[in-house]
């Protein structure tokens, strides 16, 4: 069995960064993707081989592992599988599914040992890749509350992670609440060897909006009244996500005092209508006049 070097199929040097080795595998899987290259069986080797120099050298404990190899064959004492069959990285040995794709050298180094039953070998044999399924991918989608509440669609963008991005349109299930999570079949990371490609897994944002405040299902929303209406009570006018409603308030009514609009949240949930008395920030001389007149009338009814 032949050393590998993943540095050189990545055209990196040995003491590259992380970020360095990480831009390197995205420029040569977009020049490799199967999805540019159909029918070329050689890019689909030249894919496979960039993703397996990634997956060695982009954990670093692996990287670490690899290195003390290549040190050793660099040193002209040769490669042997044999001596790293035993023990699979320092992390423990990976299952064997995951290495459904990859080369016998790579497992000889990160898969614990060779076992037949699973398609690998210790004299070297090389084995058939079996079909493994793409990577899951975690994306954020950021949604008004009218698209939460409504229902709707979007258009979201994403990286496979193998330096791809993908632009899907989708569409946004009425009631969706902050940080539900959406899955996608069949929209997230290539398969190999002709696996199923990955899943999608959205999570919802709410985007904030001035008017309300969200708590789960639940809206609240402050409504301003003059101190007059707080004292007389009458008709308020409350925003909700359908429009515009009257709300009858009723005499005596305090700052901060909250009113349930039953339905009028997201997905079934509730809205609030939080009372805020309006003090105005200047008086005419005939308004002053008049709160000095209550201000009296007040004082000799609490001293009578």
């Amino acid at each position: 069995m032949d050393f590998k070097d993943y540095y050189k199929i990545l055209g990196v040097s040995a003491s590259a960064s992380q970020d360095e080795i990480k831009k390197a595998y995205r420029k040569l899987a977009r020049k490799y993707h199967p999805d540019k290259n159909k029918g070329d069986s050689r890019s689909e080797e030249q894919f496979k081989e960039v993703n397996e120099a990634y997956e060695a050298l982009k954990d670093p404990e692996k990287r670490k592992q690899y290195d003390q190899i290549k040190a050793q064959v660099d040193a002209g004492y040769g490669f042997n599988p044999g001596q790293f069959g035993g023990g699979g990285f320092q992390g423990g040995s990976v299952n064997p599914e995951d290495l459904a794709g990859f080369s016998d050298f790579f497992a000889s180094i990160f898969g614990g040992g060779f076992a037949g039953a699973d398609g690998f070998h210790g004299g070297g044999r090389s084995h058939r890749a079996r079909p493994r399924k793409g990577q899951d991918i975690q994306a954020t989608v950021k949604l008004d509350l009218e698209t939460v509440a409504k229902g709707g669609k979007t258009r979201v963008s994403f990286d496979l992670g193998n330096g791809e991005r993908k632009t899907l349109d989708i569409r946004i299930p009425a009631g969706t609440t902050d940080g539900k999570k959406i899955r996608l079949k069949g929209q997230g990371g290539p398969g190999m060897a002709g696996g199923p490609a990955g899943d999608l897994i959205l999570e919802v944002q709410l985007l904030p909006d001035s008017r309300f405040k969200v708590d789960g299902k639940n809206l609240t929303t402050r409504v301003q009244i003059e101190p007059w209406k707080a004292a007389l009570g009458g008709k308020v006018v409350v925003p909700t996500l359908d429009g515009k409603v009257e709300l009858n308030l009723p005499a005596g009514t305090s700052s901060g005092k909250k009113f349930r609009l039953k339905g009028k949240g997201l997905g079934g949930g509730d809205l609030y209508a939080e009372i805020m008395i309006a003090v105005p920030a200047t008086l005419s001389e005939a308004e002053r006049q008049l709160y000095e007149q209550l201000r009296d009338l007040s004082l000799a009814t609490a001293s009578g």
